[in-house]
């Protein structure tokens, strides 16, 4: 025991907090999927077009990202706890608030401020960046856990929200599910009130140094590039995520049968992301981005020319195993990369960035569809950031392959 104590962080409390983590975000991140599951009753009753709902999902996510940052400053210093309660409330809060929408700017507020900016912000970076400081060996397993709780809130979610709204409307789909999060996610809060263990020497030791070059590159270079990379990942990832429901409707099968494909996309990924998890503690975090992006790559063109029931049912499952490991490879990157210190901001701005992808692919899928009335348009779009994502990946892991020099050679 003794022995185990000294070279490994890892505990059984860890995985507690693992588990509260992902329950946590598997319950936040089911607010947007409201507007998701509801994007053409809601537009229809305001006579908006799509862009407009969309445009609400895209500020929760914004929102998310921006709160991020400064949520992740301040766990670093009284701990997880009190930015996960905050968020849980505020969560609630926000739908409370949007269902009583009756113009844009109401469901713009409510999800871009209430439920992203101070709501999921106090969930998804302070929590993802805490539990990478509970593992050292499972670190990635450990990771992929908690990001699968935003899995869990595409698969669980919006097949309820389609049954509830078709039952009792959106509005009071929004205020039910309102007060279950507050009910459920500020007690799992409590959960996390522990401090993460103290870093053994062995942890220490492997630490990436301040100042140091990383990959050879000034280290905010190489922090740019993973940031335009989750940002090109996470607009093509957005585009079915966002658009499935509607998407089916327009070619002509019931609304429940795209909330089942989204359903079935998100609980893919779930199920895939202990896989990725897996080889990320393997290849590293870069090389498990590069071979997810590259699997979601292909899944999303086969958008562009598949269009039968069965084939879609396949092809959304087949796209959430192929994206399930991207986003929590990101933070396991950021640790391989950059001192553990830096660990809070430095993953809270990268996940800003892919809440900016979500957002712009969200927002930017509804957009083409008004301009073309199609889909495929928003989809061929989505397939070329994707494109841009695996040019700068590609880049890193490259030069993370190559042997290092003596710097007295340089």
């Amino acid at each position: 025991m003794s022995q185990r104590r000294v070279d490994s962080v890892e505990t059984s409390y860890g995985w507690v907090v693992a588990v509260a983590s992902m329950a946590i975000m598997g319950i936040g991140f089911g607010a947007p999927y409201v507007v998701v599951v509801g994007l053409k009753p809601i537009a229809a009753e305001f006579a908006w077009p799509r862009s407009i709902p969309s445009l609400a999902t895209a500020s929760a996510y914004i929102g998310t990202g921006l709160g991020g940052i400064a949520m992740g400053w301040w766990a670093d210093r009284v701990g997880v706890m009190w930015p996960a309660l905050l968020g849980s409330l505020m969560v609630g809060l926000g739908l409370f608030v949007a269902s009583g929408s009756n113009d844009m700017w109401q469901l713009y507020l409510s999800h871009g401020l209430l439920i992203g900016l101070i709501g999921n912000a106090g969930t998804f970076s302070p929590l993802m960046s805490n539990v990478t400081r509970w593992f050292d060996r499972r670190m990635g397993v450990a990771v992929a856990l908690v990001a699968s709780g935003q899995s869990i809130a595409g698969a669980i979610w919006p097949p309820v929200f389609r049954y509830s709204i078709d039952l009792v409307g959106w509005r009071q789909t929004m205020i039910w599910f309102g007060l279950f999060s507050v009910a459920t996610m500020a007690p799992l809060s409590l959960l996390l009130r522990r401090r993460p263990p103290v870093p053994t020497m062995r942890s220490v030791s492997s630490d990436p140094r301040h100042g140091e070059p990383v990959l050879g590159l000034p280290a905010n270079l190489v922090l740019g590039m993973l940031c335009l990379a989750i940002v090109g990942c996470c607009v093509a990832m957005a585009m079915p995520m966002v658009h499935t429901v509607a998407y089916c409707s327009d070619l002509g099968y019931l609304p429940a049968r795209g909330a089942e494909m989204l359903s079935l996309l998100l609980a893919s990924a779930f199920l895939s992301r202990l896989f990725w998890g897996r080889l990320s503690d393997q290849v590293g975090g870069l090389k498990t981005i590069l071979i997810g992006a590259s699997c979601q790559a292909v899944a999303l063109s086969l958008y562009l020319v598949v269009d039968g029931e069965i084939a879609l049912y396949a092809l959304s499952a087949g796209f959430g195993l192929a994206f399930g490991g991207i986003v929590p490879a990101y933070a396991l990157a950021a640790r391989e990369l950059f001192p553990s210190s830096q660990a809070g901001w430095r993953i809270g701005t990268i996940y800003l960035f892919g809440t900016i992808g979500m957002a712009l692919g969200g927002w930017l899928g509804g957009f083409i569809y008004d301009l073309t009335a199609n889909y495929r348009p928003a989809f061929a779009v989505g397939v070329l950031f994707n494109l841009l994502n695996l040019a700068l990946l590609g880049l890193l892991v490259a030069r993370q392959s190559r042997p290092r020099l003596d710097p007295a050679m340089t």
